[in-house]
């Protein structure tokens, strides 16, 4: 017998035919309960949409295994989903925990889950996960993402990964390179055998050989961000120290890394790219054949493919003249990458906290997750997304996914903020000449010391 039925009507726009859900007909039984669950996810629309839209797919398999164990309660979700920044998201989340109107679920990044844990605003998922199967799928790399103080905080939602890009046709006139090494370039950056040195001293010659212009030789973005941690990753840094969830400054990595940049500026010129133009520099030069390795994102790649090369042949112009690999590694070393995965939290103000997780479950699958994934150009977060056909289908996307494997992130901590605004102005003033590498771990060491006093644990 059926006490009452509830519709709830959602419009979902997709980029790609996917059958949408627009109604859910959720029947409760006599002396059951109706529990509705309210996510709210950050996303770009349309592309992102998937994040909180995946959501409501899942309530008809929760609701489903909810009456096979004999459980009366029912689900229904409200999702509210916009582009809102970051920080405004995490600003509204705060102020609406402080009026008890928290949503049950907070998508996000995963660098918000100190603060949120510290302030008791979310709450810790590692002695749920085990009663959920779908999470054994996810790659395992991608739970370092979500650990704080030794539990698991969150559960990934998508991610992508930081590859290292080059031009071929430019690549292919410095001396020394033929189509054979090319094509072998990204598996011996793997293996650990072309490191930052050959690539700096592949720039130089290069800039040498009148390739490309002098600081034309190896870019990265052109302002503050995390690609910038991933070298400091592969030089040996750390940025968190587990036990205490304090940060750390390793000053002998920061020097090596520092090193990096000022042999950029020194003879040949490798690099000179910190314009903070997006636009006006980054994306011209870098699609425009003027830049030969350069550091981007993966979802990049589609960006350049419909803006910036459209009038070449788009994606199969870059499929045909540019390859990526990893970062590669520094000297005695291993290969990096940096993923920024974005995560569904579960507030410490949700009533039915195991049904918001299985939700999360229900939406963390292969057909979900890419279905997600090939909107938006993420990459999949599931082991067995390798051999799904949808997925593989996106050849660049199945290409690049073997770099979670090396991929490292951010650190899940409330003062990230100043530690990494010290570490970039630092570098801003090694690109500009004004500070030797040196003189730059000597500004960061007291700049974090006074900043973050004993929240930060310097390294020798």
């Amino acid at each position: 017998m059926v006490e009452k039925e509830v519709v709830v009507e959602k419009e979902v726009e997709v980029v790609k035919e996917v059958e949408v859900i627009k109604e859910v007909e959720v029947e409760v039984p006599t002396g059951g309960e109706l529990v509705t669950l309210v996510a709210r996810c950050r996303a770009k629309p349309p592309t992102e949409d998937w994040r909180c839209n995946n959501l409501l797919f899942a309530v008809a398999e929760v609701n489903a295994d909810l009456e096979a164990a004999g459980d009366s309660r029912r689900v229904v979700v409200e999702t509210i989903q916009d582009n809102t920044d970051w920080g405004d998201i995490m600003q509204e989340f705060a102020l609406s925990y402080e009026d008890d109107k928290a949503p049950d679920i907070l998508l996000t990044g995963h660098e918000f889950i100190g603060t949120e844990a510290e302030a008791g605003r979310i709450i810790p998922l590692e002695d749920m996960l085990g009663n959920y199967p779908e999470f054994d799928n996810v790659i395992d790399a991608l739970w370092n993402s979500v650990m704080y103080k030794g539990q698991r905080w969150g559960v990934p939602q998508d991610t992508e990964a930081r590859p290292v890009y080059w031009d071929k046709t430019l690549l292919a006139q410095v001396p020394g390179w033929d189509e054979a090494r090319m094509a072998g370039l990204a598996d011996e950056i793997a293996a650990g055998n072309f490191t930052l040195d050959d690539m700096l001293e592949t720039a130089e010659a290069a800039v040498a050989a009148g390739v490309v212009e002098p600081g034309m030789g190896f870019w990265m973005r052109p302002k503050n961000g995390p690609d910038f941690t991933a070298l400091y990753y592969a030089y040996g840094g750390e940025t968190i120290d587990a036990d205490t969830g304090k940060l750390v400054f390793d000053t002998e990595a920061g020097l090596k890394y520092y090193q990096f940049f000022e042999r950029g500026l020194t003879g040949d010129g490798a690099h000179s790219f910190l314009t903070a133009d997006w636009g006006g520099s980054y994306h011209p030069s870098v699609s425009g054949s003027a830049v030969l390795f350069w550091g981007g994102g993966a979802w990049q790649w589609a960006e350049w493919a419909s803006q910036w090369t459209a009038d070449k042949g788009g994606q199969d112009y870059q499929f045909e003249n540019w390859g990526y690999g990893l970062y590669p590694a520094a000297p005695g070393g291993s290969p990096v990458t940096l993923s920024h995965p974005v995560v569904y939290l579960v507030s410490a103000q949700s009533e039915h906290p195991d049904l918001a997780l299985a939700l999360i479950a229900k939406a963390t699958t292969d057909e979900a997750n890419t279905r997600h994934a090939i909107n938006s150009t993420h990459l999949g977060i599931l082991k067995s997304q390798a051999g799904y056909e949808a997925y593989t289908q996106d050849v660049f996307l199945s290409d690049v996914l073997y770099m979670l494997d090396y991929t490292t992130f951010l650190p899940n901590n409330p003062n990230w903020g100043p530690y990494s605004t010290i570490t970039y102005e630092a570098l801003a003033a090694v690109q500009t000449g004004d500070l030797t590498a040196q003189e730059a771990v000597d500004l960061v060491v007291d700049g974090l010391q006074n900043e973050l006093g004993d929240e930060i644990i310097i390294l020798p």
